[in-house]
């Protein structure tokens, strides 16, 4: 029998709490412990960066942009981000992210969980 998914409840945000993976920043917001349907990150691109293309085979993902502005660079197309915007990519969609002037954090959600070992595919 599956474990039952436990109550969690805790600050984000320190920079201590931060893996770099090239121009990303990513803080998981949940252990590999205590995923169960999904993985959840809070995520910062510096200013004046391009990350790298990037997919997911299995997982649908869905971003939420907390602050600053960039482009979205989905499938070839290209789509403005600036605080409060949302993004639902379907698995199998290419994504890639370029900052201006200032850097972009957003909460990043995978379902399934995915992790920079698991279903992260860069081109």
């Amino acid at each position: 029998m599956a474990k039952q998914p436990e109550i969690v409840h805790r600050s984000s945000g320190q920079t201590k709490n931060f893996e770099s993976f090239g121009p990303y920043q990513i803080e998981s917001l949940l252990t590999e412990a205590e995923e169960a349907a999904g993985t959840v990150y809070r995520v910062r691109v510096g200013a004046n960066e391009h990350t790298a293309t990037s997919f997911h085979e299995v997982a649908e993902e869905f971003y939420h942009v907390l602050s600053g502005t960039a482009e979205a660079i989905l499938d070839g197309s290209t789509y403005p981000l600036k605080p409060g915007d949302f993004l639902r990519l379907p698995p199998g969609t290419k994504h890639a992210f370029v900052t201006g002037d200032q850097p972009l954090e957003m909460l990043d959600i995978h379902v399934p969980g995915c992790r920079p070992g698991r279903d992260t595919y860069f081109e």
